[in-house]
């Protein structure tokens, strides 16, 4: 298991080295390009639910936890989508930061998920029935800084994009491409 792991992660770092076509005749990638911009999600015939992910230049691995039936080499769909917001939260807060001129040395930011009762959740928000998802973010903050900083910080990571985006409600129009 630690071998085959291993293995995966040596591929996929390998990859991101290698030429497209190479990729392509290697079966490591689906046929056609990706729009910039534009994320494009394989399955990788690995495993049960191993997916091959092409972002621009980057390959990456999602797959489920052994827990949910998968080989775990590489992050799951909500792994991703936490990802997705500590990133962004990060880079809007040392955006933010750099631009005030704050002495800041280093930001990190742990996301947690969970589905809860909108009922049991006093954070949700109001008018919201049955589960909703729930994200978590807890922020490190390490630097010179005053509380009056400090708090313009926090109160910026409220506007990354990706925590706009999770709040609102979103449009996911799906299409299907001829064979």
């Amino acid at each position: 298991v630690d071998a085959e792991y291993v293995a995966s992660v040596l591929s996929s770092w390998a990859a991101r080295y290698l030429d497209p076509v190479e990729q392509e005749a290697s079966g490591q990638t689906a046929k056609g390009p990706v729009a910039e911009g534009n994320v494009l999600v394989t399955e990788s015939g690995e495993g049960k639910f191993q997916q091959h992910v092409v972002s621009g230049r980057h390959r990456l691995f999602a797959d489920e936890p052994a827990s949910y039936g998968g080989d775990d080499t590489g992050p799951s769909p909500y792994d991703f989508l936490n990802i997705a917001l500590g990133a962004c939260t990060s880079m809007t807060m040392r955006m933010y930061a750099e631009r005030k001129g704050y002495d800041v040395d280093k930001i990190s930011v742990e996301v947690a998920h969970d589905k809860v009762h909108a009922k049991d959740c006093e954070d949700c928000g109001e008018g919201r029935e049955g589960r909703v998802d729930r994200f978590e973010r807890t922020l490190e903050i390490a630097g010179n800084l005053d509380a009056e900083a400090r708090e313009k910080l926090v109160a910026i990571a409220d506007k990354c994009p990706v925590h706009r985006t999770l709040e609102q409600s979103s449009a996911i129009v799906t299409r299907v491409k001829d064979a």
